[in-house]
């Protein structure tokens, strides 16, 4: 059993009240590797931005545990070296046993996420459960999720979103225990979230996606007041780098996100955690690209993902900056 605070982690307590209270919303961002992980932890620094790492199922067994459980113990030395102790939690994204949310709180996680929202209700309830009392033992933050998301990311996907009924959540908390709870109000996961047919398209003939519903956000508020909670699948699927990738040899069709707009506006409520995954493939797939198009001679790895960390950084800036308000809160 490793515990998180030996590795310099934090859970998601303090950080969600701070940002509740402050009107900001933590980056939850995915990392498989080092590159990713230096540019998260790099963009936050200089930001002075609290982070959240965080690992799917998928990326755990893609980067090895063990190997996982240094990288995050390696991000809290490194910010520090970069001259700031921000505060920086590892999280499980969308585990989908108990079987699995202990071995990663056992491996030193300091917040997982229970997904049984393709569950029906009373076994959600159940499994969330069983997860928050094991958890809780060791001051390791829980998220549980309420509604389904539409899309595919890694192991999770579904063909249709069902929206978070406001009149199940109060129940579902006090149940569960859970300490925080991820919403369906309108986003996806992937970086083709809508079909065109969903859009509509304004003057300059880019694609728009129907508005959040910011209507269930706020009854969902008024009924858990001051309760943290999550949107995934927030990721706004930049299309200069949607472009880059279709000019240097990429197919990417119809990729459409949510509007950078619609996100500060929820970061502005009790939602305090926004993860973002796609734009970051983005970023990175379009650096990549570019080098072996305009080099096609080169095989140095550090040429070519050198530039997409550098990518990756400008990328986590912004969204620390201008989208999600928590510049300057570490």
């Amino acid at each position: 059993m490793v515990s998180y605070k030996d590795l310099g982690l934090v859970n998601t307590r303090e950080m969600f009240a701070k940002a509740i209270e402050g009107g900001y919303a933590i980056p939850a961002f995915n990392f498989n590797n080092m590159e990713q992980m230096q540019a998260i932890i790099s963009a936050c620094v200089e930001a002075s931005s609290p982070v959240i790492l965080q690992v799917s199922s998928g990326a755990r067994k893609y980067a090895n545990q063990t190997l996982l459980r240094y990288m995050a113990q390696g991000a809290v030395e490194y910010a520090k070296e970069l001259g700031k102790n921000i505060p920086i939690c590892l999280h499980l994204d969308h585990g989908n046993s108990f079987e699995l949310c202990k071995s990663c709180i056992d491996m030193g996680f300091s917040s997982v996420m229970i997904d049984g929202s393709h569950l029906p209700y009373e076994e959600n309830v159940a499994l969330t459960k069983q997860v928050v009392e094991y958890a809780h033992q060791f001051d390791v933050t829980v998220e549980g999720e309420l509604g389904v998301l539409a899309g595919v990311e890694d192991e999770v996907s579904a063909e249709h979103h069902t929206y978070t009924r406001p009149e199940e959540v109060v129940d579902f908390v006090s149940k569960t225990g859970v300490d925080s709870l991820a919403i369906s109000i309108g986003t996806s996961h992937g970086a083709n979230k809508f079909k065109p047919e969903q859009c509509t398209r304004n003057e300059e003939g880019i694609l728009l996606p129907p508005p959040l519903r910011f209507d269930i956000l706020a009854e969902i508020e008024k009924q858990l007041p001051g309760f943290p909670i999550v949107l995934h699948g927030s990721s706004s699927v930049p299309q200069e780098y949607v472009k880059i990738i279709n000019t240097h040899g990429g197919a990417l069709k119809d990729a459409v996100g949510i509007p950078e707009e619609q996100l500060r506006q929820a970061a502005k409520s009790a939602v305090c955690k926004i993860n973002i995954d796609s734009d970051g493939r983005l970023a990175m797939t379009a650096a990549v690209r570019k080098v072996f198009v305009e080099n096609p001679a080169e095989f140095d790895p550090r040429k070519y993902l050198g530039p997409a960390r550098d990518e990756l950084k400008k990328l986590y800036k912004h969204k620390c900056e201008n989208v999600l308000g928590s510049a300057g809160k570490a």
